[in-house]
């Protein structure tokens, strides 16, 4: 154990070296907030950057469903962070839209991951009947959700790549459209291996400046 701590402590200090964070808390969150009781979450538009070789072995549709199965994962990661935490007793008195029926509600009027950012945060929490909509994008370097995997048939292999991630998330209010909280960390290092560990390592300090979460 004694030999494994200074590789534990020198691994934790280069991932806090890369992280680079900026968060943004909308002075009047919390107010505004009161009144909520559902939020949505929709799919992040999502840019992976491979490596040309990688890239080389997929074609355009390929790469096109790899990027939507990264942006449905981060939304399913992050419905599943969310009612964790419900369960926890750590929200405050607010619902989260099941990620399938948000998905639903979008494909029956005509919005899918190719067009939603034609719409406005404001026009896409109406039109879920949701209080408020956590929206984003998010790029990364290796492809982390399961279902990006089974997009490309297991036929391309990122292992050995080490993980960086940006993330920019949004909660935007339905009633007006306006911006509640932004959040945006880039952080290179110890994402575990799977969406939902990201989230975790995303989440972990953000979600203390999260109106809907208890201090």
């Amino acid at each position: 154990m004694k030999k494994l701590l200074p590789t534990i402590l020198l691994f934790t200090f280069i991932v806090n070296l890369n992280a680079q964070t900026h968060l943004y808390e909308n002075p009047e969150f919390d107010k505004i907030s009161e009144s909520h009781r559902i939020i949505g979450i929709v799919p992040f538009k999502t840019k992976v950057k491979l490596r040309p070789k990688q890239m080389k072995d997929m074609t355009t549709e390929q790469f096109e469903r790899l990027e939507k199965a990264e942006g449905e994962g981060i939304q399913t990661a992050l419905y599943s962070w969310f009612l964790k935490r419900k369960k926890r007793g750590d929200l405050k008195s607010i619902d989260i839209q099941d990620a399938r029926t948000t998905t639903a509600i979008l494909n029956k009027n005509g919005i899918n991951y190719n067009n939603i950012m034609d719409y406005t945060p404001q026009e896409l929490a109406q039109i879920l009947g949701v209080d408020s909509v956590i929206s984003g994008d998010f790029e990364t370097n290796k492809p982390m959700s399961e279902g990006a995997s089974v997009a490309l048939g297991l036929l391309i292999g990122f292992g050995g790549a080490t993980n960086s991630a940006v993330i920019n998330m949004n909660v935007h209010n339905a009633e007006d459209g306006v911006l509640l909280w932004n959040y945006n960390k880039k952080v290179s290092g110890g994402l575990g291996s799977s969406s939902e560990d990201l989230i975790n390592v995303l989440m972990r300090k953000a979600s203390r400046r999260l109106s809907y979460t208890k201090n």
